[in-house]
């Protein structure tokens, strides 16, 4: 029993340190995402070109193999 109250300890330590971490790394992916979109919206033609120059540059190395 005390083992279990051990590691339920812990696990709370470890979240009371991890968590504004984990909070912080999801806002700022979350405010990346955002930027990116709009991005995308403003530049579609730009976005449209890139994407079909990677997908062929995959497709090239692929076709290799």
């Amino acid at each position: 029993m005390e083992a279990r109250s051990n590691v339920e300890r812990k696990a709370r330590e470890i979240s009371s340190r991890v968590g504004p971490e984990i909070r912080e790394a999801a806002q700022g992916l979350g405010d990346l995402n955002a930027r990116i979109i709009a991005f995308i919206r403003q530049r579609p033609g730009t976005c449209l070109l890139g994407a079909l120059a990677f997908g062929f540059i995959v497709g090239k190395i692929a076709s290799r193999r």
